[in-house]
């Protein structure tokens, strides 16, 4: 079985429901970073020297590959991240080995079985 991992930067305000949608579709847990900060196209206003900024959450979840695509997905819309600019990013990466994963190996086979 082979894995990919998803990170996703997300609004702290929409992180809960990222987190709920992900393992709806089918993600079986995740590990949060919280407080993250960034920089996008538009830098964020000042006032008074101070950067307007709303706090990200860095989500990281390791997740079988056939699920990925769907999973990336649900997060980008839930997330809204398409609906306009600064509301976060997620990425997919190759994972060449993992430990610490062989219980999820035993409860996704079955779930990637009936997706092939």
């Amino acid at each position: 079985m082979r894995f990919k991992l998803l990170l996703a930067f997300v609004e702290d305000s929409k992180t809960d429901a990222v987190l709920d949608a992900a393992r709806e579709a089918g993600a079986t847990g995740a590990t949060v970073i919280n407080n993250a900060r960034g920089q996008g196209l538009n830098q964020k206003t000042t006032f008074f020297g101070l950067t307007l900024e709303v706090q990200k959450d860095v989500l990281l979840f390791v997740v079988e590959e056939h699920l990925s695509r769907h999973i990336l997905e649900t997060i980008a819309e839930v997330g809204e991240f398409e609906q306009e600019s600064g509301q976060g990013i997620a990425i997919q990466i190759d994972i060449e080995d993992a430990v610490g994963v062989a219980h999820q190996m035993e409860r996704l086979t079955k779930v990637v079985e009936d997706e092939l």
